[in-house]
């Protein structure tokens, strides 16, 4: 899943990049709301974390021009205590949801698993296809009963795959929702991680569940 994190203060932006970071979210980050508005304007996120107290642009203009502009992507705002008028003209103008500062990190990663969950149709923590059950809460899989260990990046490609499923999704799709554009074009970071995650899903069983589609890219779906 990709985040963009909206944030004045250098020393939070970092905190909550790292933390979703190694949450296994892809995130890019901006410290004014110019730069936010651009980025949120120009890549498919499933979540941005802004803050209302930007330089250049204030967050709750950036929230009124990214609606304005058909942008439905889904929006945390992160407010002050006394902000009260603000956090309701924020939800008034599109935001989904909203944190007051100082938060715990826990609470601000559930809080975006959620919008995540919200982004793809879904309420459940739960995501089902075969045999393979996925906690996106407790961010644990299962296949045939039998846990699977994974690493945080290989977790973001299953879970990704997982909400796509039926659906072809594209190498480039995959750079750009967990690599965050890291990747090489010509490298085969993506082609690696599909095959460890198909060699510690067969563990479970050898039924594959990730199908190649050649010249497309892959499809995460049931035998």
């Amino acid at each position: 899943m990709r985040v963009l994190v909206v944030e004045d203060s250098a020393r939070l932006r970092q905190t909550v990049s790292t933390w979703l970071r190694r949450h296994g979210f892809a995130v890019d980050a901006s410290g004014d709301g110019e730069e936010g508005l651009f980025l949120a304007q120009n890549t498919d996120y499933d979540v941005i974390v802004l803050d209302i107290m930007l330089p250049k642009l204030d967050g709750l203009t950036l929230l009124q021009r990214l609606r304005q502009a058909g942008k439905s992507t889904h929006v945390l705002l992160l407010t002050a205590k006394d902000t009260v008028p603000d956090r309701v003209r924020g939800l008034e103008l599109g935001a989904d949801d909203y944190l007051v500062k100082p938060f715990a990190l826990e609470e601000l990663l559930a809080r975006v698993k959620a919008l995540c969950r919200r982004a793809y149709g879904s309420k459940d923590t739960r995501l089902v296809i075969g045999d393979l059950e996925i906690d996106t809460a407790a961010r644990k899989v299962t296949r045939a009963g039998q846990p699977i260990a994974l690493q945080p990046r290989e977790y973001a490609l299953l879970e990704y795959l997982a909400r796509r499923r039926g659906h072809i999704v594209t190498r480039a799709e995959i750079e750009e929702h967990i690599y965050r554009g890291e990747v090489d074009l010509a490298s085969n970071a993506v082609d690696s991680a599909i095959c460890s995650l198909r060699q510690k899903l067969a563990a479970a069983n050898p039924t594959p569940l990730i199908h190649t589609r050649r010249g497309l890219g892959y499809e995460l779906a049931p035998p």
